[in-house]
C-alpha cells in the first residue's frame, strides 16, 4: 500500500521538499501553521518600522514649529530699540542668521513632509494590499487542507467497509461449508446459506473495488496536494514575504535619502550664516556709535585764575571734566541759597526738563547740535522725496491730460484738474516745509564749531570789570551752561529758534547779596504754565506778563522777573519775548 506524503518546507533556494513516509500518519498542519506565524510577525515589523517614522515625522515638525518660533522671538520689534540696532553690522548679522535658521526650519518640515509621503503612506497602502494577499494564500492552504482530510476520511471509511464486508463474507463462507457437511440440515438450508455466503462475497469484492478506488483517488490528490498545490501556495508565500523584506530595505534606503536630500540646502543656511559672522565690522559700529551720538558741542575753555584778596570770598566752581560733584554736594548753603550743580557728560540728571509736547519739538532742538543737524537733514531727504512723489504723480497727470485732450472719447480732460490742483498745493506745503527745516539746519550748521576753532576761554560767573587781577570774585559775567553741561554761544539777532527746556543756568548764591539789580529789557507773556521746580527757575501760569532781564543766549532759557524780589528762568519756549528796540539783539521768540 502506498502511504500518504508529508511535506516540510524548506527556505533554501526556494525548493520546497516533500519526503515519503512508509506508514500511515495523519496530515499534519505544523509547517503551515508556522509560516502563518511567520508572515504574521513580518506585517507587524513594517506596521512596527511605520509607527517609527510616523513618530519621527512629529519630531521633525514639533522641531521645525520651535525653532521657527525661536527666530520669530528673537525677530527686531517694529518701532522698538532693537530695530534701530540694526544699523550695527553685529545686529545685522544676528538677524540674518535668523532669517536662515527660519530657513532651516522649513528643511526639517520638509523632511517630515516627504517621510510622510513617500514612506508613511506607501507603507500603509502596502500593508493594506499585504494583508489581503496574505488572507487570500493561507485560505488556499486551508481549502487544500481540507480537502485533503475530506479525502482521507472517505478512504478510511471505504476501507473500514471492505475490511468489514470481507470478515461477513469468511463468515457466511464458514456457515455454508458447516451447513453443507451436516446430513441433517436440509437441502434447502444448505442452498439458502449457500446463496448468502456468495452474496456476502460479492459486497467484499465490490467494497474492495470501491476502496481500491478511493485509495488510487487518495494517493493521485495526495500526491498532487503535496507535489503542486502547497508547493504554490508555499512559493507564493516566499515571494511575498521577500517583496515585504524589498520594501522595508527601499524604505530604509529612502529614509536617509529623505535626509540626504535636504543637506544641499542646510549646508547654504549654515554657509548663510557663517557668511553673516564675517560680515561683521567691529570698526563700522564703533564709527555707528560715534556719528550716534556725536553731541557737536564745543569743549569747555581753560578757567581763569582767582586771586584771593582780603575780604572777598573766593568763588566755587567745579570742574567740568569730573563724573561727580565732589565739591559742596547736597549741602546747603548758611545764608538760605539752593545749591548747585552742574550736568555733566556721563550724569543722568534727575531733574532735567524736558518738553513733552508729542515726541519732542518739531525743529528737534532738544538734541544736541550734531545729532539735531543730523534729524534734520534726514527731514528735509525725506521731504524731498515726497515732493519728487508728487512731482512724478503730477507729471503722470498732466501726461494723462494730454492724452484725454488729443483723445476725448479716452475721458475728460477736466476730471483730471481737481487733482492736479490737490498735488499742487501738497506740493506748495512740503517747499514750505523744507524751507522751515532748511532755515533750522542752517542755523544749526552756523553754530557748529568747526575743528579749526581754538576752545574758548570759560569766564567766572561774572565778567571782570576792572584789570586787578587780585579782585576777580565779584566781577564775572554770568556764564551759560547747555544741556549736557558744555558751553554755548550767543545766538545773533537775526536766529529765531524754538528751544526746549535743559538745565537752567547756574547762579552762584554767595553773590546774590552783592549783585546789582539787572535792568528791564524787554516783556515777555507766558504761553504755557511752567512750575519751575529746579534751581533758579521761577513758576508761571499761562497768560501772565513778565519783566525780561536777560535774553535767551542760545540755551533755550530766558531770564524773568515777577518783582523786585521775585525773578529766575522760565525756557524760551514757553514765553513770548518782546524786547525794547534799543536793547541788546532785540528780537521776538515765539
Amino acid at each position: 500500500m502506498v502511504g500518504p506524503w508529508l511535506v516540510f518546507q524548506r527556505w533554501d533556494n526556494g525548493v520546497l521538499a516533500c519526503r515519503r513516509l512508509n506508514a500511515m500518519l495523519p496530515l499534519r498542519r505544523d509547517q503551515f501553521d508556522n509560516l502563518e506565524k511567520h508572515t504574521q510577525s513580518g506585517i507587524e515589523f513594517v506596521e512596527r518600522y511605520t509607527k517609527f517614522v510616523k513618530e519621527r515625522t512629529e519630531i521633525e515638525i514639533s522641531y521645525a514649529k520651535q525653532i521657527r518660533n525661536l527666530s520669530k522671538k528673537y525677530q527686531p520689534k517694529k518701532n522698538s530699540r532693537e530695530e534701530e540696532e540694526n544699523k550695527y553690522t553685529s545686529c545685522r548679522a544676528f538677524l540674518s542668521t535668523l532669517n536662515e535658521l527660519n530657513d532651516y526650519a522649513g528643511q526639517h518640515e520638509v523632511i517630515a513632509e516627504n517621510l510622510s509621503s513617500q514612506i508613511i503612506a506607501e507603507l500603509s497602502r502596502y500593508l493594506t494590499e499585504l494583508k489581503a494577499e496574505r488572507k487570500s494564500h493561507f485560505q488556499d492552504g486551508r481549502k487544500a487542507q481540507q480537502h485533503m482530510e475530506s479525502s482521507w476520511k472517505q478512504l478510511e471509511s471505504s476501507k473500514r467497509r471492505f475490511e468489514r464486508d470481507c470478515k461477513e463474507a469468511d463468515r457466511a463462507q464458514q456457515y455454508f461449508e458447516k451447513m453443507d457437511n451436516d446430513i441433517n440440515v436440509t437441502k434447502a438450508d444448505v442452498e439458502k446459506a449457500r446463496q448468502q455466503a456468495q452474496m456476502r462475497h460479492q459486497m467484499a469484492a465490490d467494497s474492495k473495488t470501491e476502496y481500491s478506488n478511493f485509495l488510487t483517488k487518495f494517493n493521485q490528490e495526495q500526491n498532487e496536494h503535496y507535489y503542486t498545490v502547497i508547493p504554490s501556495i508555499f512559493q507564493k508565500l516566499q515571494e511575498m514575504e521577500e517583496r515585504r523584506i524589498e520594501r522595508v530595505g527601499m524604505s530604509m534606503k529612502t529614509y536617509a535619502d529623505v535626509d540626504r536630500d535636504v543637506l544641499p540646502i542646510v549646508g547654504k543656511c549654515l554657509d548663510g550664516m557663517t557668511k553673516a559672522a564675517e560680515s561683521i565690522e567691529p570698526k563700522t559700529d564703533s564709527k555707528q556709535v560715534v556719528d550716534s551720538y556725536k553731541s557737536g558741542f564745543e569743549p569747555p575753555g581753560d578757567l581763569e585764575f582767582e586771586d584771593y584778596g582780603p575780604g572777598q570770598a573766593m568763588k566755587r566752581t567745579v570742574s567740568e571734566t569730573s563724573l561727580s560733584n565732589s565739591r559742596g554736594e547736597g549741602k546747603e548753603r548758611p545764608s538760605g541759597g539752593k545749591s548747585k550743580g552742574k550736568l555733566w557728560p556721563f550724569i543722568k540728571n534727575k531733574n532735567k526738563l524736558s518738553l513733552k509736547l508729542g515726541s519732542g519739538p518739531e525743529d528737534f532742538s532738544h538734541l544736541p547740535p550734531e545729532q539735531r543737524r543730523k534729524k534734520l537733514q534726514a527731514k528735509i531727504d525725506d521731504l524731498n522725496k515726497d515732493i519728487q512723489k508728487e512731482m512724478d504723480q503730477k507729471d503722470a497727470l498732466t501726461k494723462m491730460k494730454g492724452v484725454y485732450e488729443k483723445n476725448p472719447q479716452m475721458g475728460d480732460p477736466a476730471s483730471v484738474d481737481p487733482r492736479l490742483a490737490e498735488i499742487a498745493q501738497n506740493i506748495e506745503k512740503l517747499q514750505f516745509e523744507v524751507q522751515k527745516f532748511e532755515g533750522w539746519l542752517a542755523e544749526v550748521e552756523g553754530r557748529l564749531p568747526s575743528k579749526s576753532d581754538p576752545p574758548r576761554r570759560q569766564s567766572g560767573l561774572y565778567e571782570t570789570q576792572n584789570s586787578n587781577s587780585s579782585t576777580v570774585g565779584n566781577n564775572c559775567a554770568q556764564d551759560r551752561e547747555s544741556p549736557d553741561g558744555s558751553y554755548t554761544e550767543e545766538q545773533s539777532s537775526e536766529t529765531q529758534a524754538k528751544v526746549t527746556i535743559s538745565n537752567p543756568p547756574e547762579v552762584d548764591d554767595e553773590f546774590d547779596d552783592d549783585e546789582e539789580t539787572l535792568p528791564t529789557i524787554g516783556t515777555c507773556k507766558a504761553i504755557y504754565p511752567f512750575e519751575g521746580h529746579n534751581e533758579g527757575t521761577i513758576s508761571v501760569t499761562e497768560g501772565e506778563l513778565l519783566y525780561v532781564i536777560e535774553e535767551d543766549k542760545g540755551d533755550g532759557w530766558t531770564r524773568v522777573r515777577r518783582n523786585e524780589d521775585e525773578e529766575g528762568y522760565v525756557p524760551t519756549s514757553y514765553v513770548e519775548v518782546f524786547l525794547e528796540t534799543n536793547a541788546k539783539g532785540a528780537m521776538t521768540y515765539i
